[in-house]
């Protein structure tokens, strides 16, 4: 099935994000600690990453031209934080340093049996845009604009300026914020976390989820990732369901699978691919990633995509890719 946009090829940029970074302080542990315990750290690292900031890093890597619109601290950690894209080659004239702020961080626990990890976070209010602070010059830049909805007046304009000139807007989304209502029917491909229905509507079915999403807000296409099991999407009156694809060497982390997802997922609708194949692109590279800790440290090139790209293996018992 194609999907159901046209693509504009005129463009600065193959994809334009604004939205999150973040720098995560990634921690292994043998084991999830009880509470009121100790437990010695096996590793630990510091890595950038952010959801939309790690999209747009996933999109270059596979030869893509992306730009990045959003803050960081005036704090090291800022510094870091936008070196990693403009190291991965991806545009950062539309990023700023917030003085006085800091840099959006995470600290990531990562359960060394399965690679699955917990993350406590914090985003400086300092960091956020209103809607007259909007970037609004970089909407019309790309063939895609990719974003997270947490400044979500921000987003309606720049969803609105993209729209008028012709740009597929998507949204990564996984939680309910102020003015998302507003937002969503502005959005052409919607990919959430598989409890984004149950936060939205109180509805478990993931195929009623879908259809609930595309009638309240009219996306052209919108999908869950869906752990260990894949993912589904629905476009037209079509379910497409994918499986997940076994971390090659095993599963050491799954921070930033979701986002890696959606790298693949965009990636094939860029490449003119079908949604089936942006599908099994997306988990692809979701599994790809889950090689190494980190959100983009494992982020794969076009060469080892396409060593992925073979018919997909039942997801093992143990350990796959987990898009969240």
């Amino acid at each position: 099935m194609n999907f159901p946009f046209k693509l504009l090829r005129d463009k600065t940029f193959d994809a334009v994000g604004f939205g999150t970074n973040a720098v995560d302080y990634l921690i292994g542990v043998p084991e999830y600690p009880a509470f009121n315990s100790k437990v010695e750290l096996d590793e630990y690292v510091k890595l950038a990453g952010g959801e939309v900031a790690s999209t747009m890093a996933g999109l270059r890597r596979l030869g893509m031209k992306t730009a990045y619109a959003g803050r960081f601290g005036g704090d090291p950690d800022g510094e870091f934080g936008l070196q990693s894209l403009v190291d991965e080659g991806v545009d950062v004239a539309f990023a700023e340093h917030i003085d006085g702020a800091r840099t959006q961080i995470a600290f990531v626990l990562i359960d060394a049996r399965s690679g699955e990890r917990t993350v406590i976070w914090h985003r400086d209010e300092k960091l956020e845009y209103s809607a007259s602070e909007a970037p609004i010059g970089i909407a019309a830049l790309g063939t895609v604009l990719h974003m997270t909805p947490h400044d979500a007046g921000a987003c309606i304009r720049l969803a609105t300026a993209a729209r008028d000139a012709g740009v597929i807007v998507s949204i990564d989304i996984d939680n309910i914020f102020d003015g998302v209502e507003e937002l969503l029917p502005l959005v052409d491909i919607l990919i959430a976390s598989a409890e984004f229905p149950a936060k939205m509507f109180g509805l478990s079915d993931k195929r009623q989820g879908l259809n609930r999403i595309r009638s309240r807000f009219g996306c052209g296409v919108v999908g869950l990732t869906n752990g260990a099991s894949g993912s589904i999407v629905l476009s037209g009156d079509s379910f497409i369901e994918t499986s997940a694809f076994e971390v090659p060497g095993g599963c050491t982390d799954t921070t930033g699978a979701g986002d890696a997802f959606r790298t693949g997922f965009l990636f094939g609708l860029l490449t003119n691919e079908s949604i089936e194949t942006s599908s099994r692109m997306a988990n692809a590279v979701a599994a790809l990633k889950c090689r190494s800790f980190g959100a983009r440290v494992a982020l794969p090139t076009l060469d080892e995509l396409k060593t992925m790209r073979t018919p997909l293996r039942p997801p093992p018992p143990e350990c796959t890719s987990k898009a969240i």
